[in-house]
C-alpha cells in the first residue's frame, strides 16, 4: 500500500471517529439521557461511553444499533452519512 493510500485511510477514519463523537455528544445532550442510563440500557460500560464521547473508539455495529434505538436516531445520522 503507499503512503498516499495510507494517509487517505487514516484522513478517514480520523474524520469518521470526529463526526461520529459530535454527533453522539449532541445527541445525549440533547436527548437527556445520562452516560450510565445509556451504558446499562445498551449493555457496555459507562467507560465504553465514555469513550465515544471523547473519540477514543468507535461502537460495534451491535452497540451502534442499540444506542441507534435508544436514542431514537439512525446510524446513517450518527455515522455522518446523511444529516
Amino acid at each position: 500500500m503507499s503512503s498516499i493510500n495510507v494517509l487517505f485511510s487514516y484522513n478517514f477514519y480520523v474524520e469518521s471517529i470526529t463526526r461520529f463523537q459530535a454527533r453522539f455528544n449532541d445527541c445525549l445532550r440533547y436527548g437527556g439521557i445520562k452516560q450510565t442510563e445509556l451504558a446499562k440500557a445498551v449493555g457496555v460500560s459507562k467507560q465504553c461511553i465514555s469513550d465515544y464521547k471523547a473519540g477514543k473508539s468507535l461502537p460495534s455495529l451491535d452497540t451502534l444499533y442499540l444506542i441507534c434505538r435508544v436514542l431514537d436516531v439512525s446510524a446513517d445520522y450518527l455515522l455522518g452519512l446523511t444529516d
